[in-house]
């Protein structure tokens, strides 16, 4: 016995040698979960459930840990961790990866073993859950615990329907009956209820047992059929009751030491049909019997004493037994071993051959329920697992690697079944690798039996070793022997129908073989096959050629009327209207009526079944031509092996320049469409500039509407404004020219005044004195005015340039506009500038008219004033001190100016210098002529300037300033005096 320790590991191998299980225990593996992290250190199993394969099953421990173990592909998986108990499990939905498990929080959760993810979360109970049942089809659970049991669609996972009962009567057990909508409820107080699941419509209830029974159901198990059922409880006594006839037909005593029984459980079986004949009881002492319910015969049992079973499980296809023990491991089974004892190469008590053939006579089969078991009972099958397993261990033969290429069968299981059957009747015989016509001859056969492969190929095994006897003498030609025994045969029974096939070249070949290399499959239903095969088994191999024969001369009639080889093809080859009872009773008439000279019968071999523990040696063929077969077979593989790498290789290049030619005419594609988008788009962007165009017409239209608008407007504001800026001068020359008279009067008043009234000129000088301060404050107010008129031009040229800068950002045509704009803007700046020139230029000439005139005066008050300095001195002295002061004032402010008043400041100096010669003179001629002339002289050494010179240098100014109004001159120098 192995033992595997799961561990801390998530995955891994169950075994890791093949188990051989013992006769005497049948345990394949004990299953044990130990760990450190938690106290205790063994991790008890609670629960356990099968998948609807049977090879694969689920298991849960205390602290929630859920595996999948995997008997077939020997792996062990840890799908998930709930983090509590389990009290249920069930593996057998329609998603096969799916499973439910009920928790210790009274929830039902369901996960998927391969994605490990939680699919959905089901509550309702008050209690603990303490079963699950699936329905047949997968979609329907019924959840059951002690107060109340639930229906659940898989589906949708919400709940149908809920049955509540009083609190007096508990519930034991609610579930599904086997391949039925029926709903089986069990109750403590032993009322058992049948509901239709769909409108949960109570169909019938089951008598009360026994008055003088004492027995209180609590455990129940339903045969796969849905038609007994097994009740038990705290008693040694068993109760069967017949589901169909609603009565109990049948009470089992167990042995004195089975004081309680604590689960029940059927064996399935492949060849009862369903009716299961072996049920396993589970008492209280730890030990499950398993007993034949018709015989009550003890057959074996598991578990003992000291290794104790808690609850057990068997596998859908009845291969294996898991059984989670006292002690928290899990102990699986194998059920063949456990009953290789029991399973003798003889028929049962009551099932000789002689009275079956009495009984097949008489009903003309076997009963359905039955044929399968009474097969197996014929044909004595060893069942030999080991053996079988080392002809299917070493995988798919090379000779049926493309088995669907020739056979397109839709089902992929039973084209696997069929490739693997196939495969260990090749690994069996060398001659079955070649025989064209083997997966003709098993197909029938695989069909029937693909939930047992074993059974299978024994069956498969048992016909060729008996019923094909001398059919591989003339290998690989069909069996010329075997369908001269046919001939022979139809000549005896039917002449003129073998005349009649000879009249149209219809040999053995035509009208035999077909119907024994698919043995009957291409011509008969499945009910007929089976009633025929009833009667093949249970007789002598030569029967199967008598009903050849038989099948032939019971259709001589539509056969007469063929003539053509087709008809004769198709009639062999399809079903037709035929009764097969008709059939067997001319092969039994052949069996008894041909003469023993040409009866197949004393040229075939009786019935020998296989050997047990291993299968007999096959070489029923002519070796020398398998082996030559072989040879040329192994030759030509490896000349197609040859050839198909040459090939693959021609066509990988051929592959490459496909892909290439592909690439270059997707390229071409590509180009073309390119092509054709790229016209598209010039078509669509030439009508988009064209409608731009115009717009662009029209806008440029309206935009010159507006520019002339704008320029109409503008030279209109221009004009206007330059109209006020000349009224505006005009007024201001007017003023000055108002002045300029107004001076001139007052000076011929003062001369006047002067010459008449002498002692009135101290008052009149001081009233000049007055008057020359006010003219000088006013020539202060207009150079700010002037400054001032400067700087706004000079802001107004910077918010024009930057105005323009941010402009510049815009469109070319915008730009354009703007510097259209800008240089009207600077021609309407130089016209006015041009304009301020002009009116500088006037006012200047009139200040030096005005200077000359002053000059004039000057002269003419220094003539009269020559005879009064004396009297004069303190006033001239004070009126000289101020005039120092302002001029000085004036020559730092001048310094900074880059115009033409550089020469007016020159005209301004010289006046000032002749003054003070003049008083100079004056007071040096009245008191100190010496010192008066040496600290008053400040002009530069040389003669004085003549009154015609400093006419000239004035012309000279005024040209210069004209000059530098109109920008062809530069400034001169400052000259300071």
């Amino acid at each position: 016995m192995q033992s595997t320790d799961l561990g801390n590991k998530e995955s891994g191998k169950i075994w890791h040698r093949k188990p051989t299980p013992a006769t005497r225990d049948g345990i394949v593996v004990n299953i044990i979960h130990s760990t450190s992290e938690y106290l205790p250190k063994v991790l008890r199993f609670l629960n356990v459930a099968f998948d609807s394969s049977g090879d694969c099953f689920i298991a849960g421990d205390h602290q929630g840990n859920i595996y999948v173990f995997d008997l077939y592909a020997n792996r062990f998986n840890l799908v998930q961790r709930t983090a509590q108990a389990c009290t249920a499990l069930a593996f057998s939905l329609r998603r096969k990866s799916e499973f439910l498990v009920a928790l210790a929080d009274y929830s039902i959760k369901c996960f998927d073993t391969v994605t490990k993810e939680l699919v959905s979360w089901m509550r309702g109970h008050e209690s603990a859950v303490s079963s699950i049942s699936v329905h047949a089809s997968g979609r329907y659970a019924i959840t059951t615990s002690s107060d109340t049991a639930q229906l659940w669609d898989l589906d949708t996972f919400q709940r149908k329907r809920k049955l509540n009962i009083r609190q007096s009567v508990g519930i034991q057990k609610v579930f599904f009956l086997p391949l039925s909508n029926t709903i089986l409820s069990c109750f403590k107080d032993n009322s058992i209820f049948a509901w239709e699941c769909d409108t949960l419509f109570c169909k019938y209830q089951l008598p009360a047992p026994p008055e003088n029974s004492s027995l209180l159901y609590k455990v129940f198990a339903v045969t796969r059929d849905g038609r007994v059922l097994a009740a038990g409880g705290k008693s040694n006594h068993l109760h069967l009751w017949c589901l169909e006839a609603k009565q109990l037909f049948r009470i089992i005593q167990m042995p004195t030491k089975v004081r309680a029984i604590r689960h029940l459980e059927f064996l399935p079986d492949n060849f009862d049909a369903g009716s299961n004949q072996v049920l396993g009881v589970l008492s209280q002492d730890g030990i499950m019997r398993f007993i034949n319910i018709q015989t009550c015969k003890l057959l074996f049992e598991i578990g003992s004493l000291d290794e104790g079973i808690t609850s057990s499980v068997i596998s859908p296809h009845g291969r294996y037994i898991a059984s989670i023990m006292e002690n928290g491991s899990v102990n699986v089974y194998s059920v063949q071993a456990l009953t290789q004892e029991i399973n003798k190469n003889e028929l049962p008590d009551g099932l000789n051959r002689k009275r079956l053939q009495i009984l097949l006579k008489g009903y003309g089969e076997y009963p359905t329920k039955y044929r399968m078991f009474i097969w197996r009972s014929l044909l004595q099958l060893p069942e030999n697992h080991t053996a079988f397993s080392s002809l299917v261990d070493k995988g798919v033969h090379v000779a049926f690697l493309n088995l669907q290429k020739k056979y397109p069968i839709k089902s992929r299981k039973l084209l696997r079944v069929l490739q693997r059957t196939l495969s260990a009747l090749a690994n069996w015989s060398t001659i079955f690798t070649d025989t064209p016509y083997l997966p003709l001859l098993a197909f029938p056969f695989v069909k029937l039996f693909q939930n047992n492969q074993l059974i299978c190929f024994e069956v498969v095994a048992t016909l060729i070793m008996n019923w094909c006897q001398h059919w591989f003498e003339y290998f690989p030609n069909p069996p010329v022997n075997i369908l001269s025994m046919i001939e022979n045969v139809l000549a005896f029974r039917d002449k003129e129908l073998l005349q009649h096939f000879l009249a149209h070249d219809v040999t053995a070949q035509l009208y035999a073989w077909p119907l024994l290399e698919t043995v009957f499959s291409e011509v008969l239903t499945r009910e007929e096959w089976l009633r025929l095969f009833d009667n093949v088994f249970s007789n002598h191999p030569a029967f199967l050629l008598m009903a050849v024969v038989a099948y032939s001369v019971c259709s001589r009639a539509p056969l007469l009327h063929c003539s053509l080889r087709d008809d004769f093809e198709y009639f062999f080859h399809h079903r037709n209207n035929l009764d097969i009872n008709v059939v067997v009773r001319e092969a039994y008439h052949l069996m008894d009526t041909t003469p023993s000279s040409i009866h197949p019968e004393s040229m075939l071999g009786a019935f020998a079944a296989l050997t047990q523990g291993q299968y007999p040696v096959f070489n029923q063929y002519p070796r020398f031509i398998v082996d030559y077969q072989t040879q040329e077979r192994e030759r030509i593989r490896n000349d197609e092996l040859d050839f198909l790498r040459e090939r693959q290789t021609i066509e990988d290049m051929q592959a490459e320049v496909d892909q290439q030619e592909a690439e270059d005419e997707a390229w071409h594609q590509r180009q073309e469409l390119l092509r054709k988008a790229e016209e598209t788009r010039r078509a669509l962007l030439f009508r988009e500039e064209e409608k731009m165009l115009e717009q662009r017409q029209r806008l440029a239209a309206v935009k010159r509407e507006l520019k002339r608008k704008e320029i109409h407007l503008q030279d209109a504001t221009r004009r206007r404004l330059l109209q006020q800026q000349l009224d505006q001068r005009e007024m201001e020359l007017r003023r000055l020219d108002d002045e300029i008279e107004r001076k001139v009067y007052m000076r011929d008043q003062e001369i006047t005044t002067t010459a008449k009234e002498l002692e009135m000129r101290s008052l009149e000088l001081e009233a000049q004195r007055r008057l020359y301060e006010k003219k000088f404050s006013r020539n202060q107010e207009d150079v700010a005015k002037e400054l001032r008129a400067e700087a706004d031009a000079y802001r107004r040229k910077v918010d024009l340039e930057e105005h323009m800068f941010h402009k510049l950002v815009d469109t070319e045509h915008a730009q354009s506009l703007k510097a259209q704009k800008l240089l009207e803007e600077n021609l309407a700046s130089a016209e006015q500038a041009c304009v301020d020139a002009h009116w500088r230029i006037q006012a200047f000439q009139k200040q030096r008219q005005d200077d000359v005139q002053r000059s004039e005066c000057y002269r003419e008050v220094a003539e009269l004033l020559r005879n009064h300095r004396r009297k004069e001195t303190a006033v001239l002295d004070a009126m000289t001190e101020a005039e120092s002061a302002k001029w000085d004032e004036v020559e730092d402010k001048e310094s900074q100016l880059r115009s033409g008043k550089t020469e007016c400041a020159h005209l301004d100096g010289s006046r000032r210098w002749f003054l003070e010669q003049e008083l100079s003179e004056a007071l040096g001629h009245a008191q100190h002529p010496c010192c008066f002339e040496g600290t008053l002289h400040r002009r530069p050494p040389g003669p004085e300037p003549s009154e015609q010179d400093l006419m000239e240098r004035a012309r000279s100014v005024r040209q210069r300033l004209a000059a530098r109004a109109r920008g062809r001159c530069p400034d001169p120098p400052l000259l300071v005096s």
